[in-house]
């Protein structure tokens, strides 16, 4: 009998959704970070012997869009977008499974590379496709409801 290979399946993305507590914080810190989000600011950490630093505009608008959503309850993944992916990075980014989108590069309906044995797949790529399907999603719900509406069906 061949030895068994240990599982080195690396586990999904932990997806965190903030608590109550931590979305009403972020709802007050979008509320007073909000006037600064196109210019740069100096913070000081009170907490941390009063340490200073300096944000980039950039900077203060992302974290200004992490707070808004936190604030909203919703879970928040930050992506370089410049960089490549694992096969299960991308499939986690997607939301299905890694096989799934094997078949996907498979076919041709998202481009990839190899690495040895391995594929990776460009970050750009990722949320094009995720883009695309989001955009065939809302025109087939633009269309069942069109259909709703001609049909009198009360939607």
């Amino acid at each position: 009998m061949a030895p068994t290979r240990p599982n080195r399946k690396r586990p999904a993305a932990e997806e965190t959704r903030p608590s109550a507590a931590d979305a009403r914080i972020a709802r007050e810190s979008v509320e007073r970070l909000a006037k600064y989000r196109s210019r740069k600011l100096r913070l000081k950490l009170c907490e941390s012997g009063d340490v200073e630093i300096q944000l980039p505009a950039i900077a203060v608008k992302l974290l200004v869009e992490l707070l808004s959503q936190v604030g909203q309850g919703h879970s928040v993944t930050l992506v370089a977008t410049h960089g490549e992916m694992t096969t299960q990075e991308a499939a986690d980014l997607l939301g299905v499974s890694r096989p799934f989108l094997v078949g996907l590069l498979d076919t041709g309906a998202m481009p990839s590379r190899r690495v040895g044995s391995h594929r990776r797949v460009k970050t750009t790529d990722v949320m094009a496709y995720r883009e695309s399907g989001r955009r065939r999603r809302r025109v087939a719900l633009d269309e069942l409801a069109r259909e709703a509406q001609e049909l009198r069906l009360g939607y």
